[in-house]
């Protein structure tokens, strides 16, 4: 059997992506930088090491991703409890665009999940689970 699941992933991922950066890019916004203010709504205020695990991005890419999101004002980053390690929040602003972007980020999902099965669906998250539970494993 021909095993190429990882690279049918990564392809879809890449034309998500694409689709995804065409249509935020009009807001003044990427996918790699939606992801990180998705992960703050999410989960609230985080430390650099933190939005990095959890997106599975390299420290410096996301550095430089939040010197980005800090220059158009919707993040920012102050001294937590360690002074090692500052937090990054969500901007008042952002905060005010997060709907508009979820939007978006919806209906192209919408668009992209036209005509699968909602038991498929289900499937293929719970597929997708234990795929990044297998490679967790690894390290």
């Amino acid at each position: 059997m021909n095993y190429i699941y990882g690279h049918k992933i990564n392809q879809a991922a890449r034309k998500f992506t694409k689709k995804l950066n065409e249509k935020l890019s009009t807001q003044g916004l990427y996918s790699s930088q939606w992801g990180i203010i998705w992960c703050l709504h999410q989960r609230g205020s985080l430390t650099q090491v933190d939005i990095s695990n959890y997106l599975n991005v390299e420290a410096p890419t996301i550095t430089r991703s939040l010197t980005r999101l800090e220059e158009l004002g919707w993040v920012i980053r102050e001294e937590g409890e360690d002074k090692r390690a500052r937090k990054v929040s969500l901007t008042p602003q952002a905060k005010e665009k997060l709907a508009t972007w979820q939007k978006t980020s919806d209906d192209l999902e919408i668009i992209a999940l036209q005509n699968i099965k909602e038991e498929d669906l289900i499937v293929f998250d719970r597929v997708l689970q234990q795929m990044m539970k297998n490679l967790d494993s690894l390290s």
